[in-house]
C-alpha cells in the first residue's frame, strides 16, 4: 500500500535467469529462478549503482516486491527515500532464492546448490546485461537474518566483486544462534515420525503449517548448507546424536567454520577494500544474534575494518524499517 500517491514510482520488472550454478541440488528445486529488478522513476538503470536484497529465511526475493499492507514494499521505500532526497537514485534486484528447505544462505553446498555461484556468476551478470547497471565498484548487498548472514559472508568472501554490504540481525556466534534449536529440532523430527525423511513427508503434507516445525526445517536447512552429506535424505545430517543431543564435534566444526566470527580470522582483511560496510542487530534479538553481532563489531574494529555498527530498541521481527538507514548509506558510497 502505497503512502503517498503523488511520491514518482519506478518499475518493477521480472526476468528469468536459468541456472546451472544450482543444478547439483539435492532438493529438486526450479533452474529457473526469477528476479524482480527495480528501477527508479525518471530512470532506464543505465550507470545506476546496483543493489541486491537476499531475503531471510522462509522467503523468496520477491516478496519485497509484494503489496503490503499497513506499510511499504522496498520499491516504495526506495521511490519515496529517493523523493525525499535521502537517497541518490539505484537499481535494486530481488532474486527468488527459496528452496524446498525453505530458504537459503546464499553459500555454495553439495545439498542445497552453489547459491553463491548462481549471485555472482548468473544472476548480477545477467541483471548489469540487461540494464546497464552496477559493475566493478558500484555493486552492494543487503539482507536481514539469513539475508544479512548472506550479505556478511559475500563481503568477507568476494570483496572484489561486492563494494558495500550492510547485514541487518544476520546469523552469527552459531553457539548462540543455532545449538539452542538442536533439542527442539529433535523433540519435532521425533513427533514427525523419527527420521528427518519422515519429518519432512509429514511436513510436506501437512494441510497447516506448523511454526514449530518451520523452527525445525530451518535447522534442517542449516545442516543441508553447512555440513552437507551427499549420503544423506537430501544431504541432511545433524551434528547432534539424535537420541541424545549430544555433539558430535567433527559435523559442528564444519558448522563452525561458516560462521561469519570464524570466517572473519581469515577473510576479515579484505573487509578493508569494500566502500561501505554496515551491521546492526535489535538489542532484544529473540534468536541471541545481537551477542554475535557485538563480536563481530569488536573484532573488526580491533582489525582496524572501517564500519558502521548500531544497535536499536526492538527484537528480530518486522525491521524493514531500518532500511531507511542502510540503504541511503550503500548508495551513497557506490555512487562516489
Amino acid at each position: 500500500m502505497r503512502r503517498n500517491s503523488d511520491t514518482p514510482a519506478g518499475t518493477v520488472t521480472s526476468i528469468t535467469v536459468t541456472s546451472q550454478a544450482i543444478a547439483n541440488n539435492m532438493l529438486g528445486d526450479d533452474l529457473d529462478r526469477r528476479v524482480d529488478v527495480y528501477v527508479p522513476a525518471g530512470h532506464d538503470g543505465k550507470g545506476l549503482p546496483l543493489l541486491v536484497d537476499l531475503v531471510g529465511f522462509t522467503a523468496g526475493g520477491p516478496k519485497h516486491t509484494n503489496w503490503q499492507n499497513f506499510g511499504e514494499n522496498v520499491p516504495e521505500r526506495a521511490d519515496r527515500l529517493i523523493a525525499e532526497g535521502k537517497m541518490a537514485p539505484c537499481v535494486i534486484a530481488f532474486p527468488d532464492c527459496f528452496t524446498r528447505l525453505g530458504g537459503n544462505q546464499y553459500i555454495n553446498s553439495a545439498a542445497m546448490g552453489n547459491w553463491a555461484d548462481f549471485l555472482i556468476r548468473e544472476c548480477v551478470p545477467a541483471i548489469e546485461t540487461q540494464f546497464g547497471c552496477g559493475g566493478d565498484g558500484k555493486r552492494g548487498v543487503f539482507g536481514k537474518s539469513s539475508g544479512g548472514y548472506g550479505s556478511m559472508v559475500h563481503a568477507l568472501l568476494y570483496p572484489d566483486f561486492w563494494a558495500a554490504a550492510a547485514c541487518h540481525a544476520g546469523d552469527m556466534g552459531f553457539e548462540l544462534g543455532y545449538a539452542p534449536d538442536f533439542p527442539h529440532t529433535l523433540r519435532r523430527i521425533a513427533k514427525g515420525g523419527g527420521t528427518i525423511e519422515r519429518f519432512i513427508d509429514s511436513f510436506e503434507n501437512a494441510v497447516k503449517l506448523s511454526g514449530d516445525d518451520l523452527h525445525a526445517l530451518m535447522i534442517l536447512a542449516m545442516a543441508a548448507t553447512y555440513d552437507p552429506d551427499p549420503d544423506s535424505y537430501l544431504g541432511i545430517r545433524l551434528p547432534v546424536t539424535m537420541d541424545t543431543c549430544e555433539l558430535i564435534e567433527e559435523r559442528w566444526a564444519q558448522w563452525k567454520r561458516w560462521d561469519p566470527l570464524e570466517l572473519a580470522d581469515a577473510h576479515g582483511e579484505g573487509l578493508k577494500r569494500l566502500k561501505a560496510l554496515y551491521i546492526d542487530c535489535g538489542d532484544v534479538d529473540q534468536y541471541n544474534l545481537v551477542y554475535g553481532a557485538r563480536r563481530m563489531t569488536r573484532k573488526l574494529t580491533a582489525m582496524g575494518v572501517e564500519h558502521i555498527y548500531e544497535e536499536f530498541p526492538d527484537n528480530h521481527s518486522s525491521v524493514d524499517y531500518r532500511m531507511d538507514i542502510s540503504l541511503p548509506y550503500l548508495v551513497k558510497a557506490l555512487s562516489g
